[in-house]
């Protein structure tokens, strides 16, 4: 009558441990887990997506170099400024205007004013939109 264990006295202590919670809370993080892991994976929805046509691959961008000593480089082939003028006329005669870009590489030992006279270069030869490259590490 005293809300004991029923069947007996049973005043032992228990030694054995009862791993079944154990196990269950286990597996259940596991497929959390697996479940997780494919979705981090997978990251889009599978479907069926509808074609299109496009215009085939981006315009190209026209790439501009200087290097430390100053020299100019256009698509990595060494020229000099007239060359460089001529290489951004044809380079604006293939590609429509709103398509136009440059990027500029300069060493850091160039002076601000050769990178500005490419840049003059290229605006008077109507590429107004250009990028300077810079590394990644200093963006921080």
């Amino acid at each position: 009558m005293g809300g004991g264990t029923q069947g007996g006295a049973d005043d032992e202590i228990i030694t054995a441990i009862n791993v079944t919670p154990l196990v269950d809370v286990v597996l259940v993080l596991l497929i959390i887990l697996m479940v997780t892991a494919s979705y981090i994976v997978s990251r889009a929805i599978p479907m069926d997506l509808p074609s299109a046509q496009g215009e085939g691959a981006p315009p190209r961008t026209l790439a501009v170099s200087i290097d430390s000593k100053g020299d100019l480089f256009v698509d990595a082939q060494p020229v000099n400024e007239e060359q460089l003028v001529e290489a951004v006329r044809r380079y604006a005669a293939q590609v429509p205007e709103a398509d136009r870009r440059a990027t500029i590489a300069a060493d850091a030992r160039v002076t601000h004013g050769r990178v500005v006279r490419v840049i003059d270069l290229l605006r008077k030869n109507r590429v107004t939109r250009f990028a300077i490259n810079v590394r990644p590490e200093d963006l921080r």
